[in-house]
């Protein structure tokens, strides 16, 4: 079988590649293509895959790079898509509009995810035809942020058969079980009560042998200080909500002390990156060990996400740093998909009655059952008013900004940045649009 990556150039391909040569995933595709717009960045990123060390009596699927979208897409089984229009310089642009507005920029959270999907989802929509025309059978698994608004904005033409994916939710449950000392193997979810929307969700109940064990977890500082979440939200602060929240929700309940970090930082996440990869690619191009350059750039990357969250002292954990995160994820998808072995996890796929309040047609993160059929939402527990809200306020402005690039309407785009909860602003909504529009000018175009 074939594995087709849109945006092959993407800087965690190797990730992927190496869980499919070794370990429970081997054999399972027979040959993995990669293509990008920029080819350079694709055959960059074969160079490092293909100095990749590996365990003994690894099976490497054959690697190709193909410059052509077409020739990518023929015969594929399975389609990754992990696309990032305009690239890190984009990123920063995304940060540094809103923060020029006093407001939070992040890049799938607030102002700048906005822009980013204003972005994303013409291209996306462009793959999405490409491959209903080229692959109409393919499983396709999108990576592409922010996941949620993309995967809602494909599955009109590609209906079931595409999938969200992030990690977030899936290492948040991963690690509260870990420390309630009921690890959970990946692929199961048994007494797990998650609800959300992709970088906003809750887990609000982990049950083992019929008993809860969430609220022992949540009134034990000592285990909340030996994960992230429990650290990023506090002790203090968890008992109250009676939940863990995703990760991402540090911007929005501790939102004006992760605005004062992010502006006074020296640059943004966006400038770190661009500064930590300048140069990376044509180093791949030529460096005698391209693998080694990339996984001293890969730990460097990993370290510095959500710093925001973190005191200066306090670093990540050793394990989110090795990586096997979103791949595994993605992986473990794939092979219920292909071999219809059923697995438990949380992805991003039509609500279709799953949480209640929301609208049938809505993507949201929650855990599903995933076999040959794709994946169906398992049932979750009603969520609570608060969750309801915000998850309603943040649903409105997501599917807004899909409306607003499929009916050329820019003053849904505008509606989508005065509502967001983040933004809660007209006027500051106006100046934002208006300055994305001349960051971006293609933007512009949109409003027909």
């Amino acid at each position: 079988m074939k594995l087709t990556v849109v945006g092959g150039g993407g800087f965690r391909v190797p990730l992927v590649y190496r869980a499919l040569a070794a370990g429970a995933f081997a054999g399972l595709i027979d040959s993995v293509c990669l293509y990008d717009v920029d080819s350079s960045r694709a055959a960059a990123i074969a160079r490092v895959v293909e100095g990749m060390p590996l365990p003994v009596g690894a099976r490497r699927p054959a690697l190709e790079v193909s410059v052509s979208l077409q020739d990518a897409l023929a015969g594929a089984a399975v389609v990754f898509v992990a696309i990032r229009p305009g690239g890190a310089a984009g990123r920063v642009l995304d940060e540094r509009v809103a923060l020029a507005e006093g407001v939070l920029g992040q890049e799938t959270v607030g102002a700048g995810g906005l822009s980013y999907a204003l972005r994303s989802v013409p291209e996306m929509l462009q793959v999405a035809q490409a491959i209903s025309r080229i692959c109409p059978d393919a499983w396709v698994i999108n990576f592409t942020n922010p996941a949620g608004i993309i995967t809602e904005a494909l599955q009109p033409l590609l209906g079931n058969r595409v999938i969200g994916i992030c990690d977030s939710a899936s290492g948040l449950v991963r690690r509260a079980a870990e420390a309630a000392g009921v690890p959970l193997p990946l692929g199961s979810l048994t007494g797990v009560d998650y609800v959300g929307l992709n970088h906003l969700g809750w887990l609000r109940r982990l049950e083992h042998d019929g008993a809860d064990l969430l609220p022992a977890l949540l009134a034990d500082p000592g285990r909340l200080g030996s994960f992230e979440e429990g650290r990023v939200f506090g002790a203090q602060f968890l008992p109250v909500l009676g939940a863990v929240p995703n990760e991402y929700l540090f911007y929005y309940y501790f939102h004006a002390e992760a605005l004062r970090s992010v502006a006074a930082a020296p640059q943004t996440r966006g400038e770190s990156l661009v500064r930590q990869q300048e140069g990376l690619y044509p180093e791949l191009l030529s460096a005698p060990n391209p693998f080694d350059v990339w996984e001293e750039a890969r730990r460097a990357r990993e370290s510095g996400y959500l710093a925001e969250a973190r005191s200066p002292e306090e670093s990540r954990d050793e394990a989110d740093l090795a990586g096997g995160g979103y791949e595994l994820i993605a992986l473990t998808v794939m092979r219920a998909l292909l071999l219809d072995e059923p697995a438990e996890l949380i992805v991003n796929v039509r609500n279709s009655g799953a949480v209640t309040g929301l609208p049938s047609d809505a993507v949201v993160e929650v855990p599903c059952r995933v076999d040959g059929q794709g994946a169906i939402p398992l049932p979750v527990s009603a969520p609570d008013p608060h969750q309801l809200g915000l998850m309603s306020q943040v649903k409105g402005v997501e599917q807004d900004v899909i409306a607003a690039v499929v009916h050329g309407d820019r003053s849904l785009a505008l509606r989508a940045f005065a509502l967001h909860p983040l933004i809660n602003s007209a006027h500051t909504a106006t100046r934002l649009l208006a300055g994305y529009e001349r960051a971006f000018p293609a933007l512009s175009e949109l409003w027909r």
